[in-house]
């Protein structure tokens, strides 16, 4: 599916902003929206909470050296997207609990509603420094695999969709998760985890699940009313 560059613009800042909005990014972090299978639009390098209507992103290859003044890390984005036909938005974070979980060497475990969408479990990447070479980003898209999320070890979360609307929501699901996690851990208890079954029934997007979490995440979003349904596609 290949999306407008000015649709793709406006998106990239409204899920900047909401990122920002819900405390899942602060000074650090960036989100992408692919454009077509050769490229993506990635958003400006500032904080995403404060990103405005006049910051425009730039487009990056999925194959070939990033563009001046992108952001070292945009290369997993390039990575997951050369893997993953089907992937369409990424999201890079620094979420609270999922930071503080991974600090365990821990992910959270599927034990509610939200975190069925990453069953069996999110990957750790085991490593807490900051993913700027080829050989890194790589292997994180390949740790990836066919899932929704990868935890970095003291260094945040990354989060992959149909589009950038849902990398948007999975994170917020992905930070509930962990919000969760820490809770079970800090009573001792072993608790309860969904099995696989019950976790693959749960996990859908009838019902506007994905499309509610959006608008909740958005709401008030100075850019969202200009968007129509018919902008998504060329």
């Amino acid at each position: 599916m290949a999306v407008k560059r000015s649709t793709a613009e406006a998106l990239v800042r409204i899920a900047a902003r909401a990122l920002g909005k819900a405390g899942l990014a602060h000074a650090y972090g960036h989100c992408s929206q692919r454009l077509d299978d050769d490229s993506f639009l990635v958003c400006a390098a500032r904080p995403m909470g404060l990103i405005t209507d006049a910051d425009e992103g730039t487009v990056v290859p999925v194959d070939g050296p990033l563009p001046g003044g992108v952001l070292g890390e945009v290369g997993i984005h390039q990575s997951i997207y050369a893997r993953r036909a089907d992937i369409g938005g990424i999201c890079r974070t620094m979420p609270p609990n999922v930071m503080a979980l991974s600090t365990l060497g821990k992910t959270p475990r599927v034990r509610h509603g939200f975190g069925t969408y990453f069953a069996p479990g999110m990957p750790l990447w085991n490593d807490p420094q900051l993913v700027r070479s080829a050989d890194a980003a790589a292997q994180v898209g390949e740790l990836l695999g066919t899932g929704a999320a990868v935890v970095m070890r003291g260094n945040g979360l990354v989060t992959a969709g149909d589009d950038i609307r849902d990398a948007v929501v999975l994170n917020w699901y992905a930070e509930d998760a962990a919000r969760v996690e820490l809770a079970v851990l800090s009573t001792g208890e072993t608790g309860i985890e969904i099995d696989s079954a019950n976790a693959r029934r749960r996990a859908t997007k009838a019902g506007r699940i994905f499309e509610r979490m959006w608008e909740y995440l958005t709401h008030g979003d100075p850019e969202l009313d200009s968007l129509q349904d018919s902008d998504y596609q060329d």
